[in-house]
């Protein structure tokens, strides 16, 4: 007899976990919260979890990687060996460089950089938990923590991802609906919304699905942008 395939939206439109199509999961952020780094945060979204720190502006070497007009980014995304059911194995891998470097890309535009010449900033985004979209939340926790290190910026990057699911487009993948969904779209913007900085396509997605996914992960970022800013409100009060 062959096994029934799982539906992961229902007839009342919920999905497993009892989201609707538009809703994010629940969301919570938490800065400085390591204390030798200069800026850190911690956000968890859903069974996902990520702390991020920042350590810099300070002289960066070797010296050959030096820029003379301005800092550069380096990047580590690590996921922790515990952080996923089939335990990982240790250190670096292709698709975490992948990732840093994406979330570098992401990240850079609303850093002033040119503040700082020839410095190097350290930033780490640590997975301690992953059940879906840990690229989006590194990105949201290192944009907390490049604040809390008091780093110039234009605006927070605030990221979310919007995947097709059971022929569904819906917002904030999980660790289920990435497996098993048709794709997702992960997007980064500056303050909710000011510029795109990040734009990506997983999977096979049909050409009038694309402009729904992205406007409703551009809703998303709008939402985890106010919730960066209270995060950064509570912190200083």
């Amino acid at each position: 007899m062959a096994e029934q395939e799982m539906e992961f939206i229902d007839e009342d439109g919920n999905r497993l976990d009892g989201r609707k199509r538009d809703e994010l999961r629940e969301t919570s952020m938490e800065v400085d919260v390591l204390e030798n780094a200069e800026g850190s945060a911690r956000v968890e979204t859903g069974n996902t979890r990520v702390v991020a720190s920042v350590f810099g502006p300070q002289e960066l070497h070797p010296k050959h990687l030096q820029e003379p007009d301005r800092a550069v980014i380096k990047m580590r995304y690590n996921m922790a060996p515990f952080s996923v059911d089939d335990r990982m194995r240790p250190g670096p891998n292709r698709r975490a460089k992948e990732i840093g470097l994406v979330s570098k890309k992401a990240l850079a535009p609303a850093v002033d950089l040119h503040e700082f010449p020839n410095a190097g900033i350290d930033i780490s985004m640590e997975i301690i938990e992953s059940d879906g979209g840990t690229r989006v939340t590194g990105i949201n926790a290192a944009s907390l923590a490049l604040a809390d290190a008091g780093i110039p910026m234009e605006g927070l990057v605030s990221a979310c991802a919007a995947g097709v699911v059971d022929d569904t487009v819906v917002l904030d993948v999980d660790g289920p609906e990435d497996k098993h969904g048709n794709a997702d779209i992960p997007i980064a913007t500056v303050n909710g919304g000011e510029e795109v900085t990040l734009l990506q396509m997983d999977g096979d997605i049909p050409p009038g699905t694309v402009e729904e996914a992205v406007q409703l992960a551009e809703t998303g970022c709008e939402n985890l942008h106010r919730m960066q800013r209270e995060a950064l409100t509570e912190d200083t009060e």
